[in-house]
Order: structure tokens, then sequence, then C-alpha cells
């Protein structure tokens, strides 16, 4: 029996980097996964150990090598968690630890730049607005705070690239991360207008070529090869930043009309696609991304909410918490399991949650540093599983609320992202935003983007239509409608929502103050 060869994808998320082994229809044939790691501490850090990313990654495409049985692979595919810092020096040895999109400490700086002119002109230009997450602002907060890792630096890097680079040696970034954070979508290239708008022209020497993993590839060096159990010079493509895979794998693109795709994982993200002639309205927020798309002539509209899942994972550490102090043993997982077959059965809207939980503030839609999460409403009627709903609710309403931001909710919506296995998860998200949403029966939509764009690259689909077409399409889970009377229950609770936020600055403004001077 002759053995079918497949294209290996690997996804390096915050959460988990997962390889996925698709064969040359689609279809996934295996799967590895590893969780990832990273430090947090108080004063905004989030901080990832470079080498042990690398060897991460390794292990984990290795481990799906092994479980291949022989057969051929056609190519690699990377992609990976967005925004971030990644420095390495002339001899490719990380300068210091990666800073994470979850990392907050550039946020006055961001703030400074938002409130003058150069916010605007970076806004106009980029298609994005400056956040704290992202590596314009993260290089100027190390020019203040670690100017010798940033003397030592030659190249600046996203995840994705870092995982290219050992792979294949070969300093490079992707058209969507290169363009919305230093370049121009128009020009899918750099600009200087975005340079300098960061006053970050002293540091351009840093900022590697841009590849479009849909026409280039590079070969797997001997070593790597070696260590991973593959040919040395099998392709590997670089694919576009994680959630434009996701959104792609998820059926953004070429399986029908007016489709969006809401991915719900560590951090959310809200996307819709536009034409290149497509424009915001006049005085638009400065928040969101434009990114451009593996299609000629698309870009992609994002908001993004900075934590998701995250919002879930402290309820339920709070949870597992309480279980310990009272001295036993607690699963996360199953204590996970536990609340979600709870949320249904838990009266709606009995609270209002705004899901601002990471230290990093908030980015979309609205932009600022100091937001932090509130619950409000509540009164003694209001237990676990109705906090976790409320909780379910917060994100969806998040959602609406960025669908709102890009030109409204679209006819339909995939949803990715480990909160989609949740069916609690999708009834409220249907029903808050009053569209049908449907997931995508294999898991791991990001793995699957990347792998279409190698594919297309390597020849083996004709187009991205094609490959849509024949991948996605038939992984697509049936469209779950909305329940009506719960639609209609929602329905006032947006605008409540948002005056609720629109109060909230000066709050939030004078809480971070009280915090700076009595936590440093």
């Amino acid at each position: 029996m002759t053995i079918q060869p497949c294209i290996i994808a690997l996804d390096a998320g915050t959460s988990m980097l997962k390889a996925v082994a698709f064969n040359l229809a689609g279809q996934p044939i295996a799967i590895e996964s590893r969780p990832n790691r990273y430090r947090e501490a108080p004063g905004g850090l989030a901080e990832q150990d470079m080498v042990q990313t690398w060897d991460d990654a390794a292990a984990t495409i290795a481990a799906l090598v092994a479980r291949l049985d022989g057969a051929p692979v056609a190519g690699l595919a990377i992609t990976g968690q967005g925004d971030g810092t990644w420095l390495i020096d002339a001899a490719g040895t990380p300068v210091g630890p990666a800073l994470l999109w979850l990392d907050g400490r550039a946020g006055p700086i961001i703030e400074r730049i938002r409130a003058s002119d150069a916010g605007l002109a970076i806004f106009a230009e980029s298609g994005t607005g400056p956040a704290a997450c992202q590596q314009a602002g993260q290089l100027l907060w190390l020019a203040a705070n670690r100017p010798d890792q940033l003397a030592r630096a030659t190249t600046a890097f996203h995840c994705k690239d870092w995982i290219y680079f050992n792979l294949t040696g070969v300093r490079a970034t992707d058209p969507s991360e290169a363009c919305f954070t230093f370049g121009s979508w128009r020009t899918r290239a750099y600009s200087p207008v975005t340079i300098a708008g960061y006053a970050l022209e002293s540091c351009r020497h840093l900022l590697p070529p841009i590849i479009d993993g849909m026409t280039t590839q590079h070969p797997l060096t001997p070593a790597v090869a070696a260590t991973l159990g593959l040919e040395a010079g099998t392709p590997v493509v670089l694919g576009y930043v994680d959630v434009l895979c996701s959104a792609l794998g998820a059926g953004i693109y070429g399986t029908g009309a007016d489709c969006g795709t809401s991915i719900i994982g560590s951090t959310g993200m809200n996307i819709r696609l536009a034409d290149d002639e497509f424009e915001r309205a006049a005085g638009a927020p400065l928040s969101g991304y434009r990114m451009v798309f593996p299609v000629r002539g698309k870009t992609a509209l994002l908001q993004s909410t900075l934590a998701a899942t995250l919002n879930i994972d402290w309820l339920v550490g709070i949870a597992d918490q309480a279980v310990q102090l009272a001295g036993h043993p607690s699963d996360h997982g199953a204590m996970l399991r536990a609340l979600d077959e709870q949320v249904l059965a838990a009266p709606p809207a009995r609270a209002v949650y705004h899901p601002y939980i990471s230290a990093a503030g908030e980015r979309g839609p609205f932009t600022n540093s100091n937001a932090r999460a509130s619950l409000a409403g509540i009164d003694r009627s209001l237990d676990l599983p109705g906090l976790m709903r409320t909780i379910y609710e917060g994100l969806a309403l998040a959602a609406a609320d960025c669908y709102a931001a890009i030109g409204g909710t679209p006819d339909m919506i995939s949803i990715t992202g480990g909160a989609s296995r949740s069916v609690a998860m999708r009834r409220i998200f249907a029903a808050m935003l009053n569209r049908p949403v449907r997931i995508i029966k294999e898991h791991g939509s990001g793995a699957l983007g990347a792998a279409m764009i190698a594919a297309v690259s390597l020849g083996i689909a004709p187009s991205m239509d094609d490959c849509a077409r024949a991948w996605v399409a038939p992984l697509l889970g049936a469209p779950e409608p909305p329940d009506l009377a719960l639609a209609e229950h929602y329905a006032p609770l947006l605008p409540i929502y948002q005056a609720a936020r629109d109060a909230a600055p000066p709050f939030w403004h004078q809480f971070a103050r009280f915090t700076e001077t009595r936590h440093g």
C-alpha cells in the first residue's frame, strides 16, 4: 500500500503548541501538542523563554513525525501567537526572554502616542490602533528600561518567525504582522510613516525581510531535520499570524458570503473580510487591526479583546483554590467541565461582566492599558454557576461590541478556539449576537489555515478558493441558529454593557495611580 504524503502545520499558541499532520485532501491524520510556558508578574510582565519555546516546538513536531509511520512530508507550515517581541543577536541567540502580547508594561508609552498626532498617523497608515501588546511599544519600553538587550539585538521577531528561523536559518517575517505593526496594508511593505510615527527609525535595522508564504518557502536545515526525523531540505512555509490562519481554517473565505470568525481562546478575536478599497468611517476609534490577507485584494478587519478564556480560567482557578483551602485535591479540567455543564441551567443576564482581566488592559474595540474587569449588578442570588454564565455572557457581549466597531455583525459566524467546544458558550454567543454560529469539526483551525497556505505555496492546491472549498467546507459544522426567545431577552443588554464601559475610564485611571503609588 502506498503511504500518502502529508503537510505538517505547527501552531505555537499562547496556551498550547499544536502540530497537526494533514493529508493532501486537507484531512487531519495525526495531532500532537504540548502546553506552552510563560511567566507573568505584577506590573504587567508577561515573558517567555525563547530557547524553551523552540525546544517545545521541536519536541512537538518530532513526536508527530514519529506517529506518521514513515509517511513522506511534503512541507512544514508555521504559525503562532501574534504581537510581542522576540529579539536575537547576530549569532542567532536570544538576548533575553520574549515579551508576549500579554505584556502591558508599554502601556504608558502607548497612551502618550495615542494622545498625539502620531497615533492618528499610525492608524491611518497601518490600519491598526497602537496598543501596548504590539512590538513597537515594547521596543520603546526596552529602549527605556533594557537598553543593553536592545543594543545587542540584530533582529526583532514574532513567535512564529523565531521558530521559522530555527528550522531554516532564515530571518524573516510574514506580511500580516509586518504590515500591521510597522507597515501599510496598501503596499504590503514596511512604511516610513508608521515607523516614524513610533519614532523608531533607530530600530529599522531590526525588522526582518518580509516573505509571503503563499509564494515562498525555505529548506529545512540538515541538523534540525535529523532532530525532527524529517528529510533535510523539506520545504518550510512561514504562515500568516495565527488569528488569520484560524479564520482561514474556520471558513472565513471561500465557503459562503459574509462569514465572520470569532476566536474564543486565551485572547478573543472577531474578524470579518473587506476589500482593500474599503475605508473606515472618518473618526473611527484608534483600535483594532487591519491585516493583509493571504488573498490579493483582501484584508481582514479585526477587533481583539486581550483576554477571553483567561477570564474563565480565573474563575475556575478560584473554585480550585476554594476546594484546596477546604483540604481537598482539585482537578482544574474536571472543575471546568462541571461548571460548564451547569451554565445553561443558571438564569440569564443576572449581572454584567466586562472581561478586561488582562494586566495589559484592553485593546478592542477601545484601547486602554488601565482597563480592568468588572462585575456589576450582582445580588446574593448569583451563585457559582450563575457567575460562570455571566462570564460567558460577558465574552459574547465583548464580541458584539467588537463587531459593532467594524461595520456590524456578519450573517454567519464561525467560532473557533478552546471555548468553541462548549455547547453553552455557543448557545449564549448565538443568542447574544442573534446570528447562527458554526464550528469546525476538527479542532485546530490555526494549524489548518497554515497548512492551506503551504498547500497553495507548494502547488498542491491551485488557489486559496479551491483549497477552501476542498479542505474547509467539509469540516464545517451545521449552522446552529440562535434561540429566538433568549436573543430577545439579551437584545437590550449591549447598550447597557457599553454605557457601563464608557463610564469606567476615570475609575480605571484613578485605581491605576493608586496601585502604582502603593505597590510600585
